[in-house]
């Protein structure tokens, strides 16, 4: 298929083979009579596809197998996550290696409808719907093509939640990293520990930008999710084959823990009890204490985190392990007492021995865990994963060494990073971190040996929230962005200076005509609408090319 067949079909990401069937481009009626033949196994892409391009369409394909019909089958010949779509006079056929790798083709079959496929009703009842008559062979060039919402800092409300899964569906992304705690809030109800929610899922007032700015919102802000609403989100996320990765902060990012119970901080350093949940950014000082009451404590809160994410659709838990600060560890009698007994050398063995002892409580449940590369400092237990944040250098690291990586390097896919160098970019952060940089990052970095490679499970777009308060500030951050790193994260593309990008922003018109549909607050191309500027709120911009670590 050339560049203008690509760019006029505008699928994104792009599929690995699409051409049109016969000599010029045709298109296929679907109509009131179009049925849907769904296989064995495939019920639950056939009822999503209901639920989504029969409500945009407005078309009730009832169950058959006669006459003009989309077609759901399986091919255990085909990668999981691959499919095969294919359209001719009497069918849209749709084959999945497995149910994820049929979901990817109902996605790719939706956006080959056209935008208004992505709305929840038709806007033009009666309206004659058309296919092109192409086929596509596809899959994914990763296995892992995340993003990670963190709702600790802002708390983003259950309804909110479900809709970035649906957006994680449209894109192809198979992994919600769902990062629950951290020093400003705490997110997921623990029945044995009441006071988690009840005292550490509120903040008396919220710093407004960066930590440096001077204003507040002195409104107390917070809130949690229940058992039952964690349960229907992960159960949301297991009908679009996607995996939910649980994070739950230890030893650092745990002042929201400690101000609830105060026994879990290093009581012999500071009155613990004075303690309530952050109302700033950054890195809090106040970690746990590296007690036996502590473990037990935390064992307690996984116990329950594990019942709420099962084993299919969450393999593995995150503990992040990240910015732990060890002053009050040097300062504690105990700490130092512990290290003593133990037989350790520093501080960062003692976060190792911290993060060892869940890494064995957890595989011994059948679960991996997973946790930012400072759980490298101090000795990685075997079967540990990393997420490499900081830069490149620890996901290599991990990776000869023989450990799996997910590739989330700061500089590069950290979409709180501002996306552009204006000055009417609300609340700056960070690097500027355009479309095009985000299209030409490469999750897998030159020189690893090829054992190495076959170590990055994959690649995660990461967002802090600190100055997004809300749904539409997210919006603004991940979107157009997440976009390009979807299309990274899926499509087998070349060297990052040989990529085509102007074929990509091409393609994009029809995205962000998709997008539109959604009712996504994306950052327009031209900059920041009105209201989505930020003006007097002050951010921390830092200027130049990000480096490469």
């Amino acid at each position: 298929m050339t560049s203008d067949d690509t760019t006029a079909l505008g699928l994104i990401p792009a599929p690995r083979k699409v051409s049109w069937a016969g000599s010029g481009r045709a298109y296929r009626p679907l109509h009131e009579g179009t049925v849907l033949s769904a296989a064995p196994g495939t019920e639950g892409v056939a009822r999503l596809l209901r639920a989504t391009v029969g409500a945009a369409t407005g078309l009730e394909l009832p169950p058959g197998t006669e006459g003009p019909r989309v077609e759901l089958s399986l091919d255990p010949a085909l990668a999981p996550e691959a499919y095969r779509l294919s359209v001719d006079t009497e069918a849209v056929r749709i084959t999945g290696g497995s149910p994820a790798g049929l979901h990817h083709g109902a996605q790719t079959f939706r956006q080959l409808l056209g935008p208004d496929a992505f709305r929840r009703a038709p806007i033009a009842p009666g309206r004659t719907w058309e296919v092109p008559v192409v086929a596509v062979e596809d899959e994914p060039r990763f296995g892992w093509r995340g993003l990670m919402l963190d709702v600790a800092r802002h708390f983003l409300p259950k309804d909110d939640v479900l809709r970035y899964l649906d957006l994680l569906a449209a894109h192809k992304l198979n992994v919600f990293h769902f990062h629950l705690t951290d020093d400003q809030g705490w997110r997921v109800e623990i029945k044995r520990h009441p006071r988690l929610t009840e005292v550490g899922a509120w903040r008396s007032r919220t710093k407004y930008g960066h930590r440096a700015s001077e204003l507040w919102d002195e409104t107390p802000y917070g809130g949690h999710y229940t058992q039952d609403d964690i349960r229907e989100i992960v159960a949301y996320a297991a009908e679009r084959h996607i995996r939910v990765v649980p994070e739950i902060d230890i030893p650092g990012h745990a002042q929201a823990a400690i101000s609830a119970y105060p026994e879990l901080g290093n009581t012999d350093v500071i009155d613990t009890t004075t303690l309530s949940v952050w109302d700033t950014w950054g890195i809090s000082p106040n970690v746990l204490a590296p007690t036996d009451n502590t473990l037990r404590f935390y064992e307690g809160v996984f116990e329950e985190l594990l019942e709420l994410f099962p084993a299919e659709t969450s393999p593995f838990i995150h503990v992040g392990g990240d910015e732990c600060l060890k002053d009050q560890w040097k300062q504690s009698p105990a700490a130092q007492a512990r290290i003593a007994e133990l037989g350790l050398k520093d501080e960062d063995e003692l976060q190792s021995w911290f993060i060892r002892h869940f890494d064995t409580w957890l595989t011994g449940r059948g679960r991996r865990l997973i946790g930012w590369d400072e759980i490298l400092e101090g000795g990685l237990p075997e079967g540990a994963a990393v997420s490499s944040w900081r830069g490149y250098a620890g996901g290599i690291a991990a990776a000869e060494a023989g450990h799996d990586v997910v590739m989330c390097p700061e500089q590069q896919v950290y979409l709180d990073h501002r996306q552009d160098g204006g000055p009417d970019e609300p609340m700056p952060i960070g690097y500027v971190r355009t479309l095009e940089d985000v299209y030409r990052f490469e999750p897998v970095p030159p020189g690893l040996s090829e054992e190495a490679v076959r170590h990055i499970l994959g690649a995660q777009a990461n967002v802090w929230t600190e100055v997004m308060q809300n749904r539409s500030r997210v919006d603004y951050q991940v979107f157009p962005r997440l976009a390009a790193f979807a299309e990274v994260a899926w499509t087998p593309l070349p060297a990052p200076a040989d990529r085509d990008f102007a074929g990509f922003e091409e393609r994009m018109a029809g995205q962000y005509a998709r997008l539109d549909a959604l009712g996504v607050d994306y950052r327009r191309p031209g900059g920041p609408l009105p209201w989505q500027r930020r003006p007097g709120v002050l951010g921390r911009p830092i200027e130049g090319a990000p480096p490469v670590v």
